[in-house]
């Protein structure tokens, strides 16, 4: 049997490329966890004990793909950079165990959590949700994924963020409050995951304002690393 004809054309399947394969990661969703490092959470006015993770999410067309510029985004005076690990799924399901969470990551890579903070601090006072703040246009770079089955499961590692070559974010994987197969686990309470998805692991402290012309490098070390522009 054919496939049914559509109404309009498909839309296009974003793609993410593979560090050293041709192949290519099709992403299915986007999640994200707030405040996951201490001092972030300090500095964004939040009592960092470990309470109950939680989630948002951007859309998967918002993922920018390595070697493309970042386009300023409209409405906003006060876009913020947030570098995150990244996890790609590849396989899921409801309910998953800690113990077997690892199983479930395809890759990592480095990514930035761009974020309108105006348009955020207006929807936190008026109890909105955050999506205009969150998943707009371009708004999570991701350097290409680095296949688990090369790099392990790392749970230890530097992640930095230089703002035209000055430091501003340094922190550790093992800083994050909720770690990694506590957070696919967690989330697998509230959605039933699948492959494809990508899930975005929360900042460390240093977040600050972008202007046009910057240049945002990041990374994680012995991962993967990332150079964005903002035009």
């Amino acid at each position: 049997m054919s496939d049914p004809a559509t109404v309009i054309p498909l839309p296009q399947p974003v793609l993410l490329p593979v560090e050293g394969s041709a192949e290519r990661f099709p992403v299915r969703r986007v999640y994200c966890v707030g405040r996951n490092y201490a001092d972030h959470a300090i500095e964004m006015g939040h009592d960092p004990t470990r309470e109950p993770p939680f989630f948002f999410q951007k859309n998967a067309d918002n993922l920018l793909p390595a070697g493309n510029a970042f386009p300023y985004p409209p409405l906003s005076n006060d876009v913020h950079y947030e570098v995150e690990c990244v996890l790609a799924l590849k396989s899921g399901g409801a309910n998953i165990k800690t113990a077997d969470a690892l199983d479930c990551i395809y890759g990592y890579a480095v990514g930035v959590d761009f974020t309108r903070r105006d348009l955020q601090g207006e929807a936190k006072k008026l109890g909105r949700p955050w999506e205009l703040a969150k998943a707009f246009e371009h708004s999570a770079p991701v350097s290409s994924i680095v296949p688990a089955s090369r790099l392990g499961h790392p749970s230890q590692a530097k992640i930095w963020l230089e703002q035209n070559g000055r430091p501003v974010q340094d922190g550790d994987l093992n800083q994050m409050i909720w770690k990694v197969p506590e957070i696919i686990a967690e989330l697998s309470k509230l959605f039933t995951l699948a492959p494809g998805d990508i899930i975005m692991t929360g900042t460390p402290a240093g977040v600050g304002a972008v202007a046009r012309g910057d240049r945002i490098s990041c990374g994680i070390d012995g991962v993967a690393t990332l150079s964005v522009e903002v035009v």
